[in-house]
């Protein structure tokens, strides 16, 4: 059976500046375990055998495939005086984003100084926080913890599959990532997920469109050369006839060799979590580090992802994961948040797990598709049954789950589709799922690509985050699970409340009642066939948005106080300017327009009431703030420290609109 046959503790040390952490210090001081986990896996286990490419994986003498990957472990010293919780987080592309975005800390890959870990939440709580690498295809550097998995070969010859590129040109310093290295305006370099298997040029195919639905164009037709530089990277240029924007798409299917068994990242996971929540000790009679001394591990384990990890943990559970090979549950509670209605494209041959479904970008890439929902229910597009908890009910190893997601879900992961179901009809409460909607809240305050200079987007980025809420629901579900203490009901929108609309009414709403430039699409869902690449399309699903008020702003949902006593319209969406794929959505950010001060500051067409219309004084305003926070306290979405540091915030803020 195996699983971790090693947990290999390298260094240890303290970490913090000597912070006590918790009232009065109760939870007393942590430290920082580095090292190596090794497994070894039975391809033949029926746990196992749907692990793509298993049985193509190299074997060691016993006939098991073996695998090794980082792992930081954040601890009290004194185990003892922690939660008896694990709080394992799903990396996002080998890089930790919990303590960020929980913690409201700086973005570091390591944390080790006071500094660096924003208001301690996680800390102050107990937990003991433990990452390991999943992902087979992550670049060394930059602090990234790393995986080694083999490359699977057939009758020791390379397996060769259908590889699959797509970018977008956009701004020089775009979300494109290390894929793309812009040689000049007119040349780039695009450095494939996997080797081509030949450099003949006939066998592979470079196409190029302005709009995700408008016809792909060979490279000669788009005004666009292409020659392989070696078998891992291309060479693309420009030329001068091309009169496509900058927002183009770029797409590249070749040949491709040498698949990961990327797989491997779900069960190494599994056989983490079940050795640090059940063994005393390794193969090599290394003690079990979150162990007590009388030998008794942690009572309980939360995994923890967003967007990325969080739609890898959905898929994670969906494929039965969450059973370990002793046939325990691995995570008793799990918190998947804006990852909206997708799971991920990772137990598949030639996989890349940070691939994901937008709008304009990656749309038609794999791990988008039916089940949606966590219920288990009858798709008449695809004709199955299915349900992202399916698998671990019938092995009653299912944890409690809190799902949440912000604005940009909706719009551009179908976030409708977690509580609808394939027809579009509302779906019955799940007693053991929850789901949250951060109204108005984009996927993250990212900072847009050459903002001062390259007008990128129409508006200017939204600085909301998730947060606070987020908080408030791991409190909220550890009492859930520890002491049966019901949490919040769900927020988000329903048709039964008429919270959900059809995309033509939400235009037509916005519109004429901002006066502002909305989206015309959203990233729209069709039955995909992945038998081919780029995939067949087929029937659509039904996909809605949430209702909004007079100032663009959602309804339904938890709302935040900067939503509830607007200083603008915040919206989960960005509009791509002129030159960049005009009216198509960019990514995931989300936009951020600001009220008028006065009447006679309101720029043409705005139909928004100005601040002097809306709050008699500034006070005023902060005190229909402080009255939405201690509603969101009151109903458990906001801890009491929270409201405290907004208080402290409007203290310290001379101008109401210098603080949002």
């Amino acid at each position: 059976m195996t699983g971790i046959t090693r947990f290999e503790v390298l260094s240890r040390q303290p970490v913090f500046d000597g912070m006590r952490f918790g009232e009065n210090g109760a939870v007393g001081e942590y430290e920082l375990l580095s090292g190596l986990a090794h497994g070894a896996l039975d391809p033949a286990h029926a746990l196992n055998r749907e692990i793509a490419l298993i049985e193509h994986a190299p074997r060691n003498a016993q006939g098991l495939v073996e695998y090794r990957v980082d792992f930081h472990i954040y601890k009290p010293v004194d185990l003892a005086r922690g939660n008896d919780w694990l709080f394992y987080e799903y990396l996002n592309r080998g890089t930790q984003r919990g303590i960020v975005r929980i913690n409201n800390a700086p973005v570091v890959a390591l944390p080790t100084r006071a500094d660096e870990i924003g208001n301690g939440f996680l800390m102050h709580e107990g937990y003991s926080i433990v990452w390991t690498a999943w992902q087979g295809n992550v670049e060394p550097g930059g602090g990234r913890m790393l995986a080694q998995f083999p490359v699977a070969t057939r009758a020791g010859a390379p397996i060769v599959g259908k590889g699959w590129e797509e970018f977008v040109l956009d701004a020089p310093d775009s979300i494109r990532g290390a894929i793309v290295q812009e040689l000049d305006a007119q040349r780039c370099v695009l450095t494939l997920s996997y080797p081509a298997a030949d450099l003949d040029v006939s066998r592979a195919r470079l196409s190029v469109r302005q709009h995700e639905r408008d016809a792909r164009l060979d490279a000669t037709q788009a005004g666009f050369a292409w020659r392989y530089l070696d078998a891992q990277r291309i060479e693309i240029e420009r030329l001068p006839a091309c009169t496509l924007d900058r927002g183009a798409i770029v797409e590249f299917v070749y040949d491709a060799r040498d698949p990961v068994v990327m797989g491997l990242g779900y069960a190494s996971v599994r056989d983490v979590i079940a050795f640090l929540k059940h063994a005393k000790h390794d193969t090599h009679g290394t003690p079990n580090p979150l162990a007590l001394a009388d030998d008794k591990p942690p009572a309980r384990a939360l995994g923890f992802g967003l967007s990325q990890s969080g739609r890898v943990l959905r898929d994670f559970l969906w494929q039965g994961f969450n059973e370990s090979l002793e046939g325990g549950r691995v995570f008793d509670a799990a918190v998947p948040i804006i990852a909206g209605s997708r799971k991920a494209w990772v137990n598949a041959p030639f996989s890349q797990p940070g691939r994901y479904s937008r709008q304009h970008e990656d749309h038609g890439f794999l791990g988008d598709q039916f089940p949606f929902a966590y219920a288990t229910l009858h798709d008449p597009v695809s004709g199955k049954t299915d349900g992202v908890l399916a698998r671990a009910r019938a092995s009653n190893t299912a944890p409690r789950l809190m799902h949440l997601d912000t604005d940009s879900e909706v719009w551009s992961a179908r976030a409708s589709l977690v509580v609808t179901d394939c027809e579009g009809k509302d779906l019955p409460a799940d007693p053991d799922v929850r789901f949250y909607l951060a109204t108005g809240v984009p996927h993250g305050d990212y900072p847009l690509p050459n903002a001062a200079s390259t007008p990128v987007v129409r508006y200017a980025t939204n600085p909301l985050t998730y947060g606070a809420p987020l908080r408030a629901l791991f409190v909220a579900m550890r009492a859930w699970v520890d002491e049966g203490v019901e949490p919040p009901e769900s927020r988000f929108p329903s048709h039964a409340e008429g919270t959900w609309w059809p995309l033509d009414r939400f235009v037509e709403r916005f519109e004429s009642a901002t006066g502002l430039v909305g989206p015309r699409v959203l990233n729209a869902l069709r039955l995909l066939d992945h038998s081919s690449v780029p995939p067949h399309e087929g029937a659509p699903y039904p996909v809605f948005v949430p209702a909004v008020d007079v100032d663009g702003n959602g309804i339904a949902g938890i709302r935040p106080p900067f939503v509830a006593a607007p200083l603008g319209t915040h919206a989960g969406w960005a509009l791509r300017a002129p030159g960049y794929a005009e009216g198509a959505l960019y990514s995931v950010y989300g936009s951020y327009v600001p009220f008028a001060r006065a009447a006679d500051a309101m720029l043409d067409g705005d139909r928004r009431a100005p601040f002097e219309q809306r709050y008699a004084s500034p006070e005023a305003w902060r005190v229909a703030l402080l009255a939405a926070a201690y509603e969101l306290a009151a109903g458990r979405l906001m801890l009491a420290s929270d409201v405290q540091q907004l208080e402290a915030r409007l203290d310290r803020a001379a101008d109401p609109f210098h603080i949002v």
